[in-house]
């Protein structure tokens, strides 16, 4: 036969005996053991329920720059120290102060009555006296954007869209825009206020569900506040008559200068490799008329408990495992930015990154955005997991979470580990988002998968392509 040239045949022995695959990313077999023991001991563990249950008791409703801030910051310090955390330490965040103090709102005419609502952050209040105008409906975001300047101008625009429930809650990509954007358009096109159906799904419950709006320049805003369904359901009913209808708002809330808050990071040190790190997180913060329990007390109890059961292992991980409990993400990703914009030039040390931040319904699906060569790695991950319920989506990019966005919009390779969210926005940013919306077992599965993987990625020999600018065809950070 052919004899093959030297380089060739070397080549051949090298790819036989595995030392040239060295290229690729694995996880040792000693470490899926690992994991898999992490896995089994964790389903069945209350660590988590317990930090969830001490954060949403003890600190309560954690309104970013609130004196609840300040309180959650103290607890999270506290709590990683107790847990057993190698190095714990605060980063500053700074971010307009926005604060609500009372919200009211009534059909004026022509059938008087009053409406549940729930002001929006960034709305400003209401003139002493309230606000009253006349009333103009549109059904989409998009109605509005081609609406006529001259048909708002003067009038309170209603947004009447319905948010329908989905496991992987998609139908907020809908529901999102129409409070963020639409109050930016409406105020823009001469509206004087803003009303929207709440951007949840209980059709049911009047409470409304609160969030963010798109305003950022003071001196473009109108008062922006959001209805229940079924109130949403009355003022639509009484549009159907055909007659003008005006509503009221009386909404006491604005900005009241700038606050520095904090992101709280808590580490497991790696043994081999302290620089390079795993990061998962959740955000510390919540809205104000619940307890935070399902956004995001649950995240941070997650990744905190992942934490804990690494650290508690005989021996530490090779690499860095570090938790951050994000600041201020309900306003903007402040805390997430803010870690993005200190941490850029650290993007290649990042292993593999995600956070926890669509409540405590059990994981069911995991994606990534990694190099190629460590698909292979990921499929090692996905294996462990499997068995717990979770499948891996090979096609769809993982983008870190809400705040890890930021560092995967710089670079860092991350994953998606989607939750159950069927009922999620029933309870979300409402006074409903309360601890009894929360499954122990189903929580004890999310610290499970967390555990699993990042300790497989802290142990894998290789890494998963984090380095600058490297997933920006993901539309990573958007």
């Amino acid at each position: 036969m052919r004899r093959l040239p030297l380089t060739l045949l070397a080549a051949s022995l090298l790819l036989a005996s595995g030392i040239a695959s060295a290229a690729n990313t694995t996880i040792p077999a000693t470490a899926v053991k690992t994991a898999e023991q992490l896995r089994d001991k964790a389903m069945h563990d209350d660590t988590g329920y317990r930090i969830v249950t001490s954060l949403t008791t003890e600190v309560g409703p954690r309104l970013a720059g609130s004196e609840a801030d300040q309180r959650g910051v103290d607890w999270a310090v506290a709590k990683f120290k107790a847990l057993g955390f190698d190095k714990v330490y605060t980063e500053p965040v700074t971010y307009p102060k926005w604060v609500r103090r009372s919200e009211h709102g009534a059909i004026v005419s022509p059938f008087p009555q009053p409406m549940v609502l729930t002001a929006l952050g960034y709305s400003p209040g209401t003139p002493k006296g309230g606000l009253t105008a006349q009333v103009v409906k549109f059904d989409s975001l998009d109605a509005l954007k081609a609406a006529d300047p001259a048909t708002i101008k003067g009038r309170i625009v209603f947004v009447d869209y319905r948010m329908q429930r989905y496991r992987d809650g998609h139908d907020y990509g809908v529901g999102s825009p129409i409070r963020t954007q639409g109050p930016v358009i409406a105020q823009a096109k001469g509206a004087v206020g803003y009303l929207l159906r709440t951007a949840g799904t209980d059709p049911h419950s009047r409470t409304p569900n609160t969030g963010v709006t798109g305003f950022r320049d003071p001196a473009k805003t109108i008062p922006a506040a959001a209805i229940s369904n079924p109130d949403a359901d009355q003022l639509g009913r009484v549009l159907a008559y055909g007659k003008p209808v005006t509503v009221r708002l009386d909404l006491d809330c604005g900005i009241e200068g700038e606050y520095t808050g904090a992101n709280v990071i808590g580490e497991v040190t790696g043994a081999k490799h302290p620089d390079q790190v795993v990061a998962i997180g959740g955000h510390l913060d919540s809205w104000d008329p619940g307890t935070g329990a399902i956004d995001d007390a649950a995240g941070v109890a997650i990744a905190m408990a992942a934490g804990k059961l690494i650290h508690d292992l005989p021996q530490r991980p090779d690499r860095t495992i570090r938790v951050i409990a994000f600041a201020n993400e309900e306003m903007g990703l402040w805390g997430g930015r803010a870690y993005a914009e200190k941490h850029a030039d650290e993007v290649a040390k990042f292993q593999l990154g995600t956070e926890s931040d669509f409540g405590a319904g059990k994981v069911w699906r995991m994606s990534a955005s990694v190099k190629p060569e460590a698909r292979g790695a990921i499929g090692q991950i996905a294996r462990v997991l499997a068995p717990i319920g979770v499948t891996y989506d090979a096609k769809r990019p993982g983008g870190g979470g809400s705040d890890l966005s930021q560092m995967h919009g710089k670079g860092m390779a991350a994953l998606s580990l989607t939750q159950d969210g069927t009922k999620y926005f029933d309870w979300h940013h409402t006074a409903a988002d309360t601890l009894d919306k929360i499954d122990p077992k189903e929580l004890a599965q999310n610290v499970a998968v967390y555990a699993a993987f990042s300790y497989m990625a802290a142990q894998a020999d290789g890494d998963f392509g984090s380095a600058p600018g490297a997933f920006a065809k993901d539309g990573a950070g958007e």
